[in-house]
């Protein structure tokens, strides 16, 4: 791929013995210079996609010198993995990586860029208090990377990127890294990319293939207790539990750490060393289950998760595909399961729908998942509809599988 020695002695380090397909598409294009849009799937490898071509270009100045390259992520937690993914793979340069992101002092920081650093790592709304205050400048830049940028537009960050991106220099390279590519991904590259490649590493099925999807029917008064009866069969490895409010995930936090040890919690309105505090905990094994949300559940990066619990149907279909791609992680197998009540079979069958996939029905024998179960009969009698083909066991919601077969 034309590295340098000293990035192939850092990778030989770092154990990355051959590069990923998004790695193999992104890098050697990267180092031309050209500006690149690549859609992938989390846990592909592509971190060091991008930072293996922005350190190759990097120039070490012996006097403190101004950021050459700049990354955007959405989470604090995402900036904490990709510095430290990008301080790993500098192995042999001295080259100076800094994280700039809420939650931590922000003097610290500056006096972290007023030393020097070349690579800078943070969240758009701590850089944009940076360039305010004079203490950030962005003349010398050479690339920036927006990274999980459908996520950063879903939570509101575009305006502050494209604050950002107007005080760049106008011949920077841009690398712009996403999941997904929805029509404001594409309008925000249109305006701010100069005619950027689209390197498309997305599996044509999103749900990532070594990954088991099922979902159980249950009444929202007793998936607590489907989540005891599911924890205590599968016994997993480690568990994130993705609940869709930071108060739900307060509250299952609480309860679940009342039956189980190892329990933490994760969400936007703890403070940032308690976050940290349980990302390490998490990282080095000794948390078992975390709890978290969508926002924060996007910068979880470990290789160890095995199973993900949806305690909540994520209020979006793209939400679905990166909470499940928390597992099965660079290849590796793992099990997702969504508690799914009643009233929410629309929901599945969009998520269905999205993925190109039907999740498979699971139940714990000897739990009542619902009080009052609705036979199927009754609910295929509501339609217009008569089966013509012997149907396989129906969810609750009988009138799911019509819809999902009009739907096709």
């Amino acid at each position: 791929m034309g590295l340098s020695k000293v990035m192939l002695a850092s990778l030989k380090e770092a154990e990355y013995l051959e590069p990923t397909p998004i790695q193999a598409g992104i890098i050697p294009r990267a180092l031309q210079g050209v500006d690149l849009m690549g859609q992938a799937q989390t846990g592909t490898g592509k971190t060091a996609a991008f930072c293996i071509p922005i350190l190759e270009r990097v120039t070490i100045k012996s006097q403190p010198s101004q950021a050459q390259a700049m990354i955007l992520v959405p989470t604090r937690e995402l900036a904490v993995q990709v510095r430290d993914e990008c301080k790993k793979l500098s192995a042999g340069r001295d080259v100076r990586v800094v994280g700039v992101f809420g939650g931590k002092p922000i003097r610290r920081q500056v006096e972290h860029l007023r030393q020097g650093a070349e690579i800078l790592v943070g969240t758009p709304g701590r850089v944009l208090d940076l360039l305010g205050r004079g203490a950030l400048l962005l003349s010398q830049l050479q690339t920036i990377v927006l990274d999980e940028a459908d996520r950063m537009l879903d939570i509101g960050f575009r305006p502050d990127i494209e604050k950002i991106l107007r005080r760049c220099p106008q011949s920077r390279q841009t690398l712009l890294l996403s999941a997904t590519i929805p029509p404001p991904v594409k309008r925000l590259a249109e305006r701010y990319m100069r005619e950027p490649e689209m390197v498309d590493f997305s599996a044509k099925d999103l749900a990532v293939e070594t990954i088991e999807q099922f979902y159980f029917t249950v009444d929202p008064e007793r998936k607590f207790e489907l989540l005891e009866k599911l924890l205590e069969r599968e016994q997993p490895r480690q568990t994130i539990v993705f609940c869709r409010t930071k108060r739900g995930t307060d509250k299952v936090g609480r309860r679940l750490s009342k039956v189980l040890k190892g329990v933490d919690t994760i969400h936007g309105d703890l403070s940032q060393s308690i976050r940290d505090r349980a990302m390490r905990r998490f990282r080095e094994g000794k948390t078992s289950v975390l709890v978290a949300t969508d926002v924060v559940g996007r910068g979880i990066d470990v290789s160890t998760v095995s199973h993900i619990v949806n305690y909540d149907v994520p209020q979006f279909c793209d939400d679905y595909v990166h909470r499940v791609g928390r597992t099965g992680r660079m290849g590796r197998e793992g099990v997702a399961f969504t508690f799914v009540s009643p009233e929410e079979g629309n929901e599945l069958t969009r998520i269905e729908m999205r993925i190109n996939r039907l999740l498979q029905r699971d139940e714990i024998p000897g739990f009542v998942a619902l009080a009052k179960p609705q036979a199927t009969e009754d609910l295929d009698a509501e339609t217009d509809e008569t089966p013509t083909e012997p149907a396989a066991p129906k969810p609750v919601f009988g009138r799911r599988t019509h819809r999902f077969r009009r739907a096709l």
